[in-house]
């Protein structure tokens, strides 16, 4: 027990820094409280990595910040050529962000050790076992690596997270889809199921081609007597379906996939503590039965229990497959939450569910005041531990804020529609793409493959003093960076050969088979035939 009273649980303390963290971001970043009292409110979701979790040194640090509620309609999809995000749910955009701040630190730790390794003062002769390691992140091999002159020597993929590192997300909100469903039946007067409108056509070449099948994708607030489904996100009745799978769908493959995407999956092992340990919602937004049925052993995934990727005893031996992790569904108490959240959706007085688009905008009684979900989305992430020379990764510079309750700032975005606000969804342009774009993320990539491989030619040059420094190169790892650096546009990158890298085979397969359990999964495509020249921007017009 402190000397200042009891300690607050770990969902509480966690809860609380992120609360911190967001209130500390400039009002752009925020719902509009109007002068007639109405307000927008949003949901907004945080990373946490706990280090020592239950020892005296316990400690947490708030690695992502986001906030969001909208997402990009199908058609739209095909235009957005990597530069603009599909979906701004808060919970996504946290994990892009975590991903996007894994790359940084990965940058970061390479920058480091190449100053270590060529600086003369700072090498130690030992390779590198002296090196100054991340809180978060280390070698795979240390024992190999510290005997290494060449990166692509080493384990690959190279990095895997510290041992004493836990991930823990918080939001204020149920996840939309599944996990939320008694929550949305709760609210409705009649909680007769809602009648969707967009039916399939039988004669679709879409059904021909499979890419829909019974059940269809549902809205995420329909047909309340079909639990344990795939969902679309939720919008408006009246408004363009989207493609985008619920944020309870996407929680669920995760548990399957980890934290960690299809570009930090190049860098970083996806070892049990790359997944989630818990989720933590207020506990007005917890359905214990929903959670289950939705994320847990017993429920819609109870198929996928015990199983790992690959299926190889003798690679599984390394300790770095997939395997299905449930993570825990924590609590905080409903006064905290009052007491830490102003911008939340008022919970209306139940309606007719023939209302629904109503209630979308906001629409209650004539007693309370309106409340429209904002569309301003936050994106905030921690600076990385080690600065990096990169021509990819925006320099924070003036605009930025340079510590966030006393966390120095390694991303600070304002999202609208996509897009960073002051630019158009509808005609994008890489100066208003985010950070966390399928384009900037690709590019931050390959600038960190070309770093390596500038590494390996300082390697070269060095092998005729000192050859027995020098260790033999491994050809597989070697053409998984060159088809890194070859890859013509974002579709070859993704989908890495059969004959190279087979970690990222094996993700693809752990997915696949994830998916085919999640009854009714289908692919929101479009964007994935571009290349990198996407990020170059038209030159100005002569005046």
């Amino acid at each position: 027990m402190s000397e200042l009273g009891p300690i607050p649980p770990l969902p509480s303390r966690i809860a609380a820094l992120v609360h911190a963290h967001f209130d500390a971001l400039p009002t752009r970043s925020k719902p509009t409280i109007f002068p007639d009292g109405s307000r927008e409110w949003i949901p907004m979701t945080g990373i946490v990595i706990v280090k020592g979790e239950n020892t005296p040194s316990e400690s947490l640090t708030c690695i992502a910040v986001t906030s969001g509620a909208k997402c990009l309609p199908a058609s739209h999809i095909p235009r957005c050529r990597g530069l603009v995000l599909h979906d701004c749910h808060a919970e996504i955009l946290a994990i892009r962000a975590f991903n996007y701040w894994l790359l940084t630190e990965c940058y970061g730790f390479l920058s480091k050790e190449r100053q270590q390794m060529t600086s003369p003062h700072l090498n130690t002769g030992s390779g590198l076992n002296h090196i100054s390691e991340s809180p978060f992140i280390r070698r795979r091999n240390i024992e190999k690596a510290s005997h290494a002159s060449s990166s692509l020597a080493i384990d690959w993929p190279p990095f895997e997270f510290q041992p004493d590192v836990t991930v823990y997300m918080y939001c204020t909100c149920a996840p939309c889809g599944d996990a939320s469903m008694e929550l949305c039946m709760a609210a409705q007067e009649d909680a007769t199921p809602w009648e969707v409108l967009r039916q399939p056509d039988p004669n679709s070449t879409d059904l021909e081609k499979g890419e829909e099948k019974s059940p269809v994708l549902l809205d995420g607030r329909a047909h309340f007597s079909l639990l344990g489904v795939v969902r679309r996100k939720p919008a408006r009745m009246d408004a363009e379906s989207t493609r985008s799978k619920s944020c309870s769908d996407k929680l669920a493959l995760r548990q399957v996939s980890s934290l960690l995407s299809a570009e930090t999956s190049r860098f970083v092992a996806p070892t049990g503590n790359a997944y989630l340990a818990g989720l933590i919602l207020p506990e007005a937004e917890i359905s214990r039965a929903a959670c289950e049925r939705c994320f847990g052993e017993t429920g819609r995934m109870q198929a996928l229990t015990g199983r790992s990727w690959p299926t190889s005893p003798e690679e599984n031996a390394q300790k770095t497959a997939y395997r299905f992790h449930p993570f825990r569904v924590l609590s905080v108490p409903a006064e905290e939450i009052q007491a830490l959240w102003r911008f939340a959706k008022p919970k209306p007085i139940p309606t007719c569910p023939a209302s629904s688009a109503s209630e979308q905008q906001g629409d209650t009684t004539p007693t309370q005041k309106k409340s429209k979900p904002g569309n301003v989305s936050a994106v905030w992430t921690v600076a990385p531990s080690f600065s990096h020379p990169s021509a990819t990764v925006p320099d924070p510079g003036s605009k930025s804020l340079p510590a966030l309750r006393r966390s120095k700032t390694g991303l600070y975005e304002t999202i609208i529609n996509g897009v960073k606000q002051g630019n158009r969804a509808t005609s994008p342009l890489a100066r208003g793409a985010s950070a966390l774009c399928r384009a900037k993320l690709w590019a931050l990539v390959q600038e960190m493959v070309q770093y390596l491989a500038s590494d390996d030619a300082q390697v070269d040059a060095r092998a005729e003093d000192h050859p027995a420094e020098c260790v033999e190169p491994d050809m597989s790892q070697n053409s998984m960076l060159q088809h890194i650096h070859r890859a013509a546009t974002y579709s070859e990158f993704k989908n890495t050969p059969s004959d190279i890298f087979n970690p990222i085979r094996v993700r693809v397969q752990a997915i696949e088979d994830a998916k085919k359990v999640l009854e009714g999964w289908i692919p929101n495509s479009g964007d994935e035939g571009w290349g990198l020249e996407v990020l170059v921007d038209p030159k100005k017009r002569k005046r």
